[in-house]
């Protein structure tokens, strides 16, 4: 199965202290130059960084994902913020009335896009 930037993103994003990336290429079952075509277009469209990094002597380099700021619109339903963001109450989301309301807006205010 081929593998694309997304799988390799994924198991980027899945180690928060980077992947060696001599070690993705085992990792994800493709051939180091496979490899080196994910990272480059990952590296292009800016969502990881490589930094140069020695093992054992050799040369390779770490990959991190870039953390990319939060869509507000996210966490806002029309002019209204997200009420789990400053709620107090320990409640499950299915059950919680403020957050029902909240999607209800939500859904209201996409309805009218």
């Amino acid at each position: 199965m081929s593998k694309s930037p997304e799988d390799a993103l994924k198991v980027i994003q899945s180690h928060a202290e980077g992947v060696l990336q001599s070690d993705l290429w085992k990792i994800l079952g493709v051939d180091s130059r496979k490899c080196s075509r994910l990272v480059k277009k990952l590296l292009d469209d800016g969502l990881v960084e490589r930094i140069e990094f020695r093992k054992d002597g050799i040369k390779t380099f770490v990959l991190k994902a870039v953390r990319c700021p939060v869509d507000p619109s996210l966490i806002l339903a029309g002019d209204e913020l997200i009420p789990c963001i400053a709620c107090d109450l320990e409640c499950k989301a299915e059950e919680c009335p403020r957050l029902l309301d909240w999607m209800y807006q939500l859904a209201i205010s996409e309805a009218e896009k």
